[in-house]
């Protein structure tokens, strides 16, 4: 590669051995880095040029087997496939390169991705039918029952969206937006007859579909664009269809929002409060209120406005939304 298509970076690498070091470190490596390198080609020249010792996990190099995933400047990477150059575009010409969860570290960039999988083995991924062991015949799926799936099916595991997720940072009980978008897969496929099971598996709050906080980082780290939360969004759609989404706070909170923009076609953060926690729950928000109605985040009831086009969102409202809740 010539000279002049060549840049000289800096990279800080995450070192850590958890049979011998007490705490982690960071090594400086400067290199000359050509335009067209990946992630994983400045891994291996690490490895090749620098220090024998330094770990990764690494197979395909497509994009296929997930096992790359590190974190660069804390934005989840599939090394094989993220340009060096397009990462110094957004971060500048120092980048530092660490395992996807510093906390579970076996040696430096290789996790113990155990808290993964057994989350995602628990929604039962997999196709739960009666099958005819002998068929003469095809079972067939039309292309247009195929693209219920939403590409949910391209997952590769490699665990980008959720080791980037903060919900699973603050809560080791949340099942994460990988085993939920699996869920999603198998439930949106016509020939699966446990939809009903899974359903009952993910919709407690803890640990379930409602606890998603709508961040979107699940949809920014995925490598092959799969928006896990728009299945973590369809599979709230179907606890509704299946008669199942039961009347707590979370279920509450999410039928406020059509609630209030049916009402308004705007949302009206105070009385979603109300409809979700109540008048105790109103009280307990008092001092937040207060902080959102000097800043004019929020308004009176009484002066609540209502969108010059709310004929409209009614009607769009009242034909895309089919599913009822009991509770209210």
């Amino acid at each position: 590669m010539a000279e002049q298509n060549k840049m000289k970076l800096l990279f800080n690498v995450f070192r850590f051995n958890s049979e011998t070091d007490y705490l982690p470190h960071y090594d400086k490596i400067e290199m000359e880095v050509g335009e067209g390198e990946v992630v994983l080609d400045i891994l291996n020249r690490i490895k090749w040029e620098h220090d024998g010792s330094f770990s990764y996990r690494r197979s395909c190099r497509h994009g296929i087997c997930g096992s790359c995933a590190v974190k660069v400047n804390g934005k989840a990477t599939l090394s094989c496939k993220d340009r060096v150059a397009d990462l110094v575009e957004l971060f500048g010409k120092e980048l530092t390169i660490e395992p996807q969860n510093k906390a579970r570290v076996i040696k430096d960039m290789v996790i113990d991705k155990k808290d993964f999988w057994s989350k995602y083995n628990s929604v039962e991924p997999y196709l739960k039918t009666e099958i005819d062991e002998h068929p003469k015949k095809e079972n067939i799926v039309s292309p247009e029952i195929a693209e219920m799936i939403d590409e949910a099916d391209y997952c590769i595991q490699c665990g980008n969206c959720y080791y980037s997720c903060p919900a699973v940072s603050v809560n080791e009980d949340y099942l994460g937006p990988a085993a939920l978008a699996i869920t999603y897969r198998f439930n949106a496929d016509v020939r699966d007859e446990g939809k009903r099971d899974r359903l009952e598996s993910v919709n407690e709050i803890g640990s379930g579909v409602w606890d998603c906080v709508k961040c979107f980082e699940c949809a920014e780290a995925c490598p092959k664009e799969i928006d896990p939360i728009g299945k973590i969004t369809k599979l709230h759609r179907q606890t509704f269809e299946e008669d199942m989404a039961k009347d707590n706070v979370a279920v509450r909170h999410a039928v406020g929002f059509k609630w209030s923009i049916d009402k308004h076609g705007l949302l009206d953060e105070g009385e979603l409060v109300k409809y979700s926690e109540g008048l105790f729950g109103v009280l307990k928000h008092v001092p937040e209120a207060i902080a959102m109605y000097k800043k004019g985040k929020i308004v009176m009831p009484w002066e609540m406005p209502k969108s010059e086009n709310l004929d409209e969102i009614q009607k769009l409202i009242k034909s895309a939304s089919t599913a009822k809740f009991k509770g209210k």
